[in-house]
């Protein structure tokens, strides 16, 4: 069942939000992710990997944890703490929506200053490459409180959802629950910005 239907007709969606976990950037070992499931806002379930850091396994690794999962069937939209993880290991976000046939959306606390974003990928290996993995996103939507990009749904239906599996505040409830696991888990115990 598509989104737009979902919330028409006032049914639960079932979101799982991806998040990675604080990371030395220099230590070069593998970055732990979370997928959190949640119905709505109430958590389900989750899942966990690894990718490396401003590598590029992070698209084919989001694949592999969704396809090979129990809670892919039922899932209507995937949530992703921003279009990267562990630095810059870009997703690519209609690789991704394609691969699972299910809407991507990357979530975003402000507008990012992408000047700042193409300055620091170009001191990095293949910067075109990773630019254009970037480009290949589209769209920076604003619909406040949220900014996102999205693959495989409408953006004001989009928007509607993300407001839907949002308790409070600004981040869908999928994704802060993943960001204070990731947290909790390297730290000891979850962090204050969620």
């Amino acid at each position: 069942m598509d989104l737009e239907t979902l919330l028409i007709q006032r049914r639960t969606i079932r979101a799982i939000g991806f998040d990675d976990a604080p990371f030395v950037r220099r230590a070069g070992q593998p970055v732990a992710i979370a997928g959190v499931v949640c119905a709505g806002t109430r958590f389900e379930g989750m899942v966990w990997g690894t990718v490396q850091p401003d590598g590029w396994d992070a698209t084919d690794t989001l694949c592999q944890i969704l396809t090979a999962s129990k809670f892919l069937p039922q899932i209507h939209v995937v949530l992703l703490d921003g279009i990267s993880l562990a630095g810059f290991n870009i997703i690519n976000l209609p690789l991704l929506a394609e691969t699972i046939q299910r809407p991507c959306v990357t979530v975003m606390r402000r507008s990012p200053n992408l000047d700042a974003v193409e300055y620091a990928i170009r001191r990095l290996p293949e910067p075109e490459r990773r630019l254009e993995i970037l480009r290949q996103a589209g769209a920076i939507y604003q619909y406040p409180p949220f900014y996102f990009q999205v693959w495989g749904a409408r953006p004001e239906i989009t928007a509607q959802v993300l407001q839907r599996l949002t308790d409070r505040g600004h981040v869908p409830e999928a994704l802060r629950i993943a960001h204070l696991i990731t947290s909790a888990v390297i730290k000891g115990e979850s962090g204050r910005q969620a």
